[in-house]
Order: C-alpha cells, then sequence, then structure tokens
C-alpha cells in the first residue's frame, strides 16, 4: 500500500474528485478526514470507507474560514494525528461573466474559497507537519491558471494565485522535508463541470472532445494523480503544476 500508516486530509471530499482521492487513499492504507462544507456529504465519504473496511472521518469546513480551517485540522489530529498529506482540493466554479460585468462580490467569493482557502490550509498545517518530520501537500488548481479564458476572471486569478502559492511553499519548506506540487486539472466530469456546462460563458474549457483525447477526464485519473504525489513514488518532485487534461491546453 502506497499510504500505509499515513495521515490524509482531504477537503472538497463529499463530491467529485475530493470524494475519487479520499476513497483511493484509504484503499492504499491512508486514514482519511474528509471535509466538505457540506456535513452530509463529508460524512457519506467517510461511511463509504468505513464500510469497506477503511478509516475515516467526514468534517464539515467551510475552507474560506480561519475557524473552520483551524477546528479541522485540529479534528483530523484528534481522531487520527498529523496530518502527512494534506489535499487541498475544496473549490467553486463561482460567478462567470467578462470582467467588466463581474460582481464584486462574485470575484472575492471565488478568491476567498478557491485560493485563501488554500492558503489557510497550508498556514495551519504546515506547523504541525514542521515538528512532525515532513509532510506532502496536494492543492487542487487549473489550467485555468495556465491560460487566459473567456469569462473566468475571477477563477483564472485564484487558480493561478495557487499555482504561484504551491512553488511558494515548496520553497520555503523543502528544508522541513515537505513537498508541495499542484494539479491542473482540465475537464473533468464531475458536479462542477456539469454545472457550468449549464452557462455560455464556461469558466474551464467544459466540453467533451476539446483535447488531444476525444473524451472527458474522470475524478478517478485525477485521484491516482494526487496518490502519486502524495506518495513516495514521487519522492523527488515539488513546486510544481502537473496538468491533467487530456491535450487540451497542448491545442
Amino acid at each position: 500500500m502506497k499510504l500505509a500508516n499515513k495521515v490524509a486530509l482531504i477537503t472538497g471530499a463529499g463530491s467529485g474528485m475530493g470524494r475519487a482521492a479520499a476513497i483511493l487513499f484509504a484503499k492504499e492504507g491512508a486514514r482519511v478526514a474528509a471535509v466538505d462544507v457540506n456535513r452530509e456529504s463529508a460524512q457519506n465519504t467517510a461511511s463509504e470507507i468505513t464500510s469497506a473496511g477503511g478509516k475515516a472521518i467526514g468534517i464539515r469546513a467551510d475552507v474560506s474560514k480561519t475557524e473552520d480551517v483551524r477546528a479541522m485540522v485540529d479534528e483530523t489530529i484528534r481522531a487520527f494525528g498529523v496530518p502527512n498529506v494534506l489535499y487541498n482540493n475544496a473549490g467553486i466554479e463561482g460567478e462567470s461573466n467578462f470582467m467588466a460585468e463581474m460582481s464584486e462580490e462574485g470575484f472575492d467569493r471565488v478568491i476567498s474559497i478557491n485560493l485563501r482557502g488554500v492558503w489557510l490550509g497550508m498556514k495551519y498545517t504546515l506547523p504541525h507537519m514542521v515538528k512532525n518530520g515532513g509532510g506532502t501537500i496536494i492543492n487542487t488548481a487549473s489550467v485555468a491558471g495556465l491560460v487566459g479564458l473567456k469569462g473566468s476572471s475571477g477563477y483564472s486569478a485564484a487558480k493561478a494565485g495557487v499555482i504561484a502559492l504551491t512553488r511558494v511553499a515548496a520553497i520555503e519548506y523543502g528544508r522541513y522535508n515537505i513537498r508541495v506540487n499542484a494539479i491542473c486539472p482540465g475537464v473533468i466530469e464531475t458536479p462542477m463541470v456539469e454545472r457550468i456546462n449549464q452557462g455560455a460563458r464556461s469558466t474551464p474549457p467544459s466540453r467533451s472532445g476539446s483535447g488531444a483525447l476525444p473524451r472527458n477526464g474522470q475524478p478517478e485519473e485525477i485521484a491516482h494523480m494526487a496518490l502519486f504525489l502524495a506518495s513516495d513514488d514521487c519522492a523527488f518532485a515539488t513546486g510544481a503544476p502537473f496538468i491533467i487534461d487530456g491535450g487540451w491546453s497542448a491545442r
């Protein structure tokens, strides 16, 4: 097992990529703290893991709120110990509008969850990882943080910021045996992409067959990338954005 005796704290674990990662990490031996803003969704993920013989707890937290992030880290430590793996995956698509038409409230909301949430997760987990002798952090960015997309000023800014935070954290904490990487998904079939497809101005690219591969990605494919980054198989990679988009950004 690639994560035997490890503790993994995963945000946005109630659905989509976070849920797939929580289930896979548990199968690979990790004790999982499944965090979601929806308490029932978090607990459902944890229940699925425990029903299969794994160890997990469900935690409700809004990652944009300091008190919630502190509490989710503390609850994880009380239940399982210091996280060896932090997967900052929680995020929203946010308001999709051309820049001058986007509301200030919409911009602030997507920044607070998608960027501030990642920063808070690292801020309150890193000191424990340092004392514990190391760890691995995975941040969910997006191809939208690497290229310009119409209607996505808030989302793209947040995801570009996640990539920048990832690089800074990797440089600052590598001396403490902590690796920090980002995943940049393309079109993955999740509830978020289903919502995006209902709008006229998609935030990330969201149409099937838009990349070199003639299909969308599956949450499990991102989960396997996250597993690689969390495991010793990836021991020499840090500070990098890993693009998993079926070739969309190569076109």
